[in-house]
């Protein structure tokens, strides 16, 4: 892949500026005269014929920095089309400023979204509880109903929270008919969870703290709280990847595992019975949670 510097760039009169860096990014600050298209866009290829249309022409392609790699990707798709004379720009737009070279642009940076302080109640049409458990040939999977949640914010960080999980409302994803029905209805007995007894489980958030220095996408929060379940109350600590939408909307979501048998739920367990044949089930249970808050009003 050919590279070039800032300077040599800024010498060069006959080449096109190609920015694909997100477009709120290039409406604040970009190299003068550049054409944006953003790479992370499905309709980057696509919007190419407008604003690149000559594949024989010049193009300079430049991301944010260093080790952003969206103008590599940029260039391999390009090359891809047919394209036949591109460079990267090395550095970036973080060199082409630092080497004070013309840029133009709103000046306005992004805004950051926030939360406001407070009480939130959960977006029940978003969020949801999942589960797989496993035996020693298959496994299945399917939702917990959540009932009511809400989380507490104060000075933009989550500091608490409860969740409140519709014990009566489980089914299974990939069974259907009698095996579905037998399946939920086994769930439910004293068996596994004792819903007549144990109707609901809750979450309590204690307390919430950030990952330093987690790439955005990265668990960068660890949160830990306690879990009552069939009438037993028991510490859990998971990690999860969190964050405000432009809604201003607390995100988060978070795969880990729990053992069932703290909390009681013993049948099946090879470590609580002798012998139990095809009976066997694994004592860990994947949960998956997704938790969305609603628009502030």
């Amino acid at each position: 892949m050919k590279t070039i510097t800032p300077t040599a760039a800024n010498e060069s009169s006959d080449a096109t500026y190609l920015d694909v860096r997100l477009l709120d990014d290039y409406q604040h600050s970009h190299i003068a005269g550049a054409v944006s298209n953003c790479v992370f866009e499905v309709a980057f290829t696509d919007r190419l014929e407008g604003a690149t249309p000559d594949k024989d022409a010049i193009y300079i392609v430049y991301g944010a920095n260093e080790k952003s790699k969206e103008a590599e990707m940029a260039i391999e798709k390009m090359e891809r089309l047919g394209y036949t004379n591109l460079t990267l720009l090395e550095g970036g737009y973080t060199a082409w400023t630092a080497a004070d070279l013309p840029t133009e642009g709103t000046g306005d940076p992004p805004a950051e979204p926030n939360i406001p302080e407070g009480t939130h109640q959960l977006d029940l049409g978003q969020s949801y509880l999942m589960w797989t458990g496993r035996n020693l040939l298959n496994n299945h999977n399917g939702r917990v109903g959540i009932k009511s949640g809400e989380v507490e914010i104060k000075d933009g960080k989550l500091t608490g929270g409860r969740f409140v999980i519709d014990m009566t409302n489980i089914w299974c994803n990939d069974l259907q008919g009698d095996a579905h029905d037998g399946l939920i209805s086994h769930l439910k007995s004293h068996d596994f969870f004792d819903v007549e007894h144990h109707p609901e489980a809750v979450l309590e958030i204690r307390s919430a703290k950030a990952i330093e220095d987690a790439p955005p996408g990265t668990q960068n929060l660890i949160i830990t709280g306690d879990l009552t379940l069939k009438g037993k109350t028991a510490p859990v600590e998971l990690a999860a990847v969190a964050g405000v939408t432009p809604e201003k909307q607390l995100a988060a979501q978070s795969s880990f595992l729990i053992d069932r048998t703290v909390w009681n739920v013993l049948y099946g367990s090879g470590k609580l019975f002798s012998r139990v044949g095809m009976h066997l089930v694994n004592d860990l249970v994947d949960i998956e949670v997704k938790a969305v808050t609603l628009p502030p009003s």
